[in-house]
């Protein structure tokens, strides 16, 4: 078992929070070689700012997009904020070269225990 740390920027705090709490039972990242060789049984060593805790990676998905993630996993558990599957496209497409490393390398999606 490995750990991975996972960065939150300041404006994503209430992500990170319902990553914590399990509300949000679902993180993704852009599946570039950063984060190709993460694994399931891994454990994710989340932070935003001095705070920080950690999850184990139960099943680990790379999708080739968006659209094949989201027939397999529902939206609301990686936003459980947004209200569509588009809502969730444009946060992807807000984080800065999200849509050129999708593009490229596809989406990864780390269930969570």
């Amino acid at each position: 078992m490995k750990t991975w740390t996972l960065r939150f920027r300041k404006e994503n705090k209430d992500d990170f929070d319902r990553l914590r709490s399990g509300i949000k039972s679902v993180e993704t990242r852009a599946a570039s070689p950063k984060y190709q060789p993460v694994e399931t049984g891994d454990n994710l060593f989340f932070v935003c700012g001095k705070d920080k805790f950690s999850k184990i990676i139960k099943k680990k998905y790379h999708f080739k997009d968006i659209d094949s993630m989201l027939r397999k996993i529902s939206f609301k558990k990686i936003g459980p904020k947004l209200k569509s599957k588009e809502e969730l496209k444009k946060m992807y497409d807000s984080y800065p070269n999200y849509k050129e490393k999708i593009k490229k390398f596809g989406i990864l999606a780390f269930e969570l225990e």
